[in-house]
């Protein structure tokens, strides 16, 4: 793959830090959290919850830019606060973070809105890839669990096909299908972000889809990648 540009928050974001909210029971998990994701200057956290009702509560308080997920939470499970935090608040970006890597659990947290999915135990440096995605507009998907979960989400028929792309939108889709947002993919390709933007657009055109992740189906579908 072309893209050997690591993760940087710095890329995907403006001068002011991005507003985090830490939804997560268990303790040691929380305080972990907050003191690798305080280290970035780019990142203030602005609250932590326990459970999933508090942690809507708490993203209705704070208005956060960034909503850090778990799964398994009391009373109030993370795909449903998501839900329920899309339903007011549809600007604030959800990065699930979580040891669920079972397909149902994982369509059904992208299916409530989630905006990215990292798997517990994976390095600072993808969390922070995933919060900066998410902080764009993009789409991530773990390495992880990222093939099983996008075979699913197919356009039911996609009318469009990967041979009428340009050499230089190839290079493109294919970083997207590795979940890079287009900061990083502007970096990989020493693109412009306005080129990088019209470059999707045009991808997206050409394959009859909607959007990034619908993108990247037809991608891995057809074998590109």
């Amino acid at each position: 793959m072309p893209s050997e540009t690591p993760p940087s928050l710095d890329s995907a974001t403006e001068s002011v830090p991005l507003r985090v909210l830490i939804v997560e029971d268990d303790p040691m998990m929380q305080l972990g959290l907050e003191q690798s994701l305080t280290a970035n200057p780019r990142i203030t956290i602005v609250g932590q919850a326990e459970d999933g009702y508090m942690g809507v509560e708490a993203a209705k308080t704070y208005k956060p830019d960034i909503v850090v997920m778990d799964i398994g939470l009391p009373r109030l499970d993370g795909i449903a606060a998501t839900q329920q935090i899309k339903a007011a608040l549809p600007d604030v970006r959800v990065v699930m973070l979580t040891s669920h890597t079972a397909e149902q659990e994982i369509i059904a947290a992208l299916s409530s809105g989630a905006d990215a999915y990292c798997v517990k135990g994976a390095s600072v440096d993808r969390l922070l890839q995933a919060i900066a995605a998410a902080a764009e507009g993009a789409t991530y998907l773990d390495p992880q669990i990222g093939r099983q979960v996008l075979k699913h989400l197919s356009p039911s028929s996609p009318s469009g096909n990967v041979t009428n792309l340009s050499q230089r939108e190839l290079e493109v889709l294919k970083l997207i299908v590795e979940g890079k947002s287009n900061p990083e993919i502007a970096s990989a390709l020493y693109l412009s972000a306005n080129t990088v933007k019209t470059h999707v657009r045009g991808i997206m055109n050409k394959l009859s889809v909607d959007d990034r992740v619908q993108a990247a189906v037809v991608a891995l579908r057809s074998g590109l990648v």
